[in-house]
């Protein structure tokens, strides 16, 4: 089976229906579900449960060359209530199959959440049955497209002023997809999905400009043709994760007002230390607690910028206590094994999907156990954090105030911020300065100063 959308006019009731399934078939190797919870005689329903019926009766047996066909589908909350409608039922692509855990997606999207990276998808668990069998656990996921409620650019645009949604793809071919290059990187027009041949020269011009600057241009020109926030925190994202498919796949920017946005976020099974080690140089990178891995596409070039790493270093501070929290007992990691453990049992027990079964060649083989799989990728995501805090030193070493580096807080510190503002300096480590930790120096981190000074606050 593979993963199904249902497209129609009603879905924006449990958003924009792109199901992101749980297990694929690929030949493999078996295990057990030995870690997640045997189901009850009576199921309690703890997420959204969706029904299928094809006008056929042949869901199950479908294959993405069927194209779309036609169905009923349901959709009941957990407070009881249903929606019912007809659709359109479609076969498409395999995501959380490569993940034992069916968490990795979960985890990428809550991080994103968390940071404020714009657009991120929404994201549901949910149970499916398609022609009354059941098929497990999935993620529900906004797909990442233009729209007012997704996307939300201008793709129409005036006095040439028009924005645009790509996709890095290094080598994927598909019909009806357009293709561009820009200095060796390749990319997918997304949105327009159709472009003119103008709107194609437009989208590659705009490009090339924006990446000639960061290859060449003083930090005020990157500055000028790119969103630097967007760029670190979709970079800390991706470092943290180490995403295998980030120079191949997957990998979205979009165009604003003017400027080169990052994101948003998508894909995230092949993550977190579940790459095959034995799969070439990118395998063994990416399933490696230590070094850095995401200065790929674009990045390869920014990240030879000596000052977006201090950039990076400033997101990682500035969600230090999230990261974190990520992999400690009682953190994120174990609040979404507690809260999903039923409905993965299911998929396991009652769906039938094996958890060594569906893997293929790119993908770390899965564990004996569900418990062991859990624990590996809470162990590495604990180790990746304790590397990326010796490489970024997010965390404080400094005295916080100490403006002008000089080993205390004083008035000169104050002093040094307004003329940080006046654009009449510079700061060697900003996160002296911010505070307030609020990501920035303003002037309310003078105004903090002042006060600390005067016996007002403590620092």
């Amino acid at each position: 089976m593979k993963t199904c959308v249902m497209v129609k006019k009603w879905v924006a009731v449990l958003m924009c229906l792109a199901v992101v399934m749980s297990c694929v078939g690929f030949a493999g190797i078996s295990a057990s579900a030995e870690g997640v919870e045997t189901p009850q005689s009576e199921w309690e329903m703890t997420v959204p449960q969706i029904r299928v019926t094809t006008e056929n009766g042949n869901g199950t047996t479908l294959e993405k060359e069927d194209g779309y066909q036609n169905a009923q589908i349901s959709i009941t909350g957990t407070d009881g209530s249903t929606l019912s409608d007809a659709c359109l039922f479609k076969v498409r692509g395999n995501a959380n199959t490569f993940d034992p855990t069916l968490l990795r997606n979960y985890l990428a999207f809550s991080i994103a959440k968390e940071m404020g990276l714009a657009y991120t998808s929404n994201f549901q668990f949910v149970e499916l049955w398609v022609d009354d069998t059941f098929r497990g656990c999935y993620l529900l996921m906004e797909p990442v497209q233009e729209g007012k409620d997704r996307v939300n650019i201008d793709i129409e645009g005036d006095d040439g002023k028009k924005d645009f949604l790509m996709e890095y793809e290094a080598q994927r071919e598909e019909e009806g997809v357009t293709y561009f290059k820009v200095d060796g990187l390749r990319f997918i027009a997304s949105e327009p999905e159709e472009p003119t041949e103008e709107q194609l020269a437009y989208i590659q011009e705009t490009v090339q400009g924006i990446v000639s600057a960061i290859r060449s241009g003083t930090r005020e020109e990157i500055e000028a043709k790119i969103d630097v926030t967007s760029f670190a925190k979709f970079f800390l994202l991706n470092e943290y994760l180490k995403t295998f498919d980030f120079n191949m796949s997957s990998v979205f920017f979009y165009y604003q007002d003017g400027k080169l946005y990052a994101g948003p976020p998508w894909d995230y099974d092949l993550s977190a230390g579940n790459s095959n080690p034995e799969f070439g140089t990118r395998g063994r990178d990416a399933s490696m607690t230590e070094n850095v891995f995401a200065d790929k596409n674009i990045y390869k070039f920014l990240c030879k910028q000596a000052w977006f790493k201090d950039e990076v270093s400033k997101v990682y501070h500035q969600y230090y206590d999230y990261f974190t929290s990520i992999s400690a007992d009682g953190g994120l990691l174990d609040t979404a094994y507690a809260q999903y453990a039923d409905i993965i049992g299911r998929n396991y027990y009652e769906a039938g999907w094996n958890i060594g079964k569906y893997w293929i060649n790119i993908q770390k083989k899965p564990l004996a156990t569900y418990a062991e799989n859990f624990d590996y990728l809470k162990t590495w995501l604990a180790q990746r954090h304790e590397w990326l805090t010796g490489y970024y030193q997010p965390v404080e070493d400094y005295t916080l105030g100490d403006a002008d580096g000089d080993g205390v807080v004083t008035i000169n510190d104050v002093t040094v911020i307004q003329r940080v503002l006046a654009e009449a300096a510079e700061l060697a480590n900003p996160l002296t300065a911010d505070v307030n930790k609020d990501g920035a120096v303003t002037i309310e981190d003078a105004t903090l100063i002042q006060n600390y000074l005067a016996e007002m606050i403590e620092l």
